[in-house]
């Protein structure tokens, strides 16, 4: 809530009216009662929201990438690089998407909270070995994803379609996926999450599934370097998604960001443009042979100076 609704002035004359001088009291007690009840909420969450929160765009890196994926020291490390956040994977078939379970998600909670580094949002990464678009497991999968969400606190989770969910040259596949996110993005928008769908598609084929789903729920998670990789004009796509992008994965196969192949100028022009206020997420940018630590150092200066 802003300081200017909380201090907005009574319009002129209240002060001849009893009743409205009544009013007014009322009203002046309601915005001071708002007032203390913000500054408290800022004051119990100040351990959770670093400095670098007030930021327009706020940067982390994926817990896979920083090689931490399903633990919790994550959090310690990206505070050791500096990071805004961390995005963090829901687990595998294997441990059956152990994030979905309350005692895990605390433990979550708790390790954020210790390091004063906040969730930034999940991702679904095992639908690459399980694909959404056939097997009904991930039916499941994707729908508990929100209550997930909704329980770290997090607005997006990532739903990935590379390797056995890839979905180039698949109607099928896509006709299914389609089928599916129609099911599920009521509950979704209910409980105010959205579903980035990250894959090799194009902008306009990226378009084609969303206007079908129909949902606000639903957006498209942007990888500029999957992109870059695939020939698009990122600048141009991201113009062509705007608003309907969640959140960007900044990435470099093999190299420092900056020293591969993306072009970082044309993101930058494209984020201006389309006004976007979110997360960015670090993932791989790590040179052969070169310390983690000392690469996502780098590649946070990076993207600082990127968008200072």
């Amino acid at each position: 809530m802003s300081t200017q609704l909380l201090n907005r002035r009574l319009p002129q004359g209240l002060g001849s009216d009893p009743l409205a001088n009544g009013i007014s009291r009322r009203c002046a007690l309601r915005r001071t009662t708002l007032a203390t009840l913000a500054l408290a909420w800022g004051r119990a969450w100040a351990p959770l929201v670093p400095a670098q929160e007030q930021r327009r765009i706020r940067i982390g890196a994926c817990d896979w990438s920083i090689g931490q994926m399903g633990q919790t020291g994550a959090f310690a490390l990206a505070k050791q690089i500096g990071l805004d956040g961390v995005q963090v994977n829901l687990g595998t078939a294997a441990d059956n998407l152990r994030l979905r379970q309350p005692a895990v998600q605390q433990e979550y909670l708790e390790a954020a909270r210790k390091a004063g580094v906040p969730i930034a949002s999940l991702a679904l990464a095992e639908l690459n070995a399980v694909p959404y678009k056939k097997d009904p497991r991930t039916i499941d999968w994707v729908s508990d994803s929100v209550q997930v969400c909704r329980a770290l606190g997090v607005r997006v989770v990532l739903l990935a379609f590379f390797g056995e969910d890839d979905l180039r040259e698949d109607p099928a596949g896509v006709e299914e996926v389609v089928r599916r996110l129609k099911a599920v993005a009521p509950k979704a928008e209910k409980a105010g999450v959205i579903l980035g769908l990250e894959n090799w598609l194009s902008a306009e084929q990226n378009l084609k599934i969303l206007d079908r789903v129909g949902s606000p729920a639903v957006q498209v998670y942007y990888d500029i370097c999957n992109s870059t990789d695939r020939g698009y004009d990122i600048g141009a796509e991201i113009r062509k998604l705007g608003k309907r992008i969640c959140e960007f994965h900044a990435k470099e196969n093999g190299a420092l960001l900056g020293q591969g192949k993306v072009d970082f100028k044309s993101f930058r022009a494209a984020l201006d443009d389309i006004r976007y206020r979110g997360w960015i997420q670090i993932e791989g940018a790590v040179p052969p042979g070169k310390p983690i630590l000392e690469s996502y150092q780098a590649n946070l200066k990076f993207l600082r100076a990127l968008l200072a």
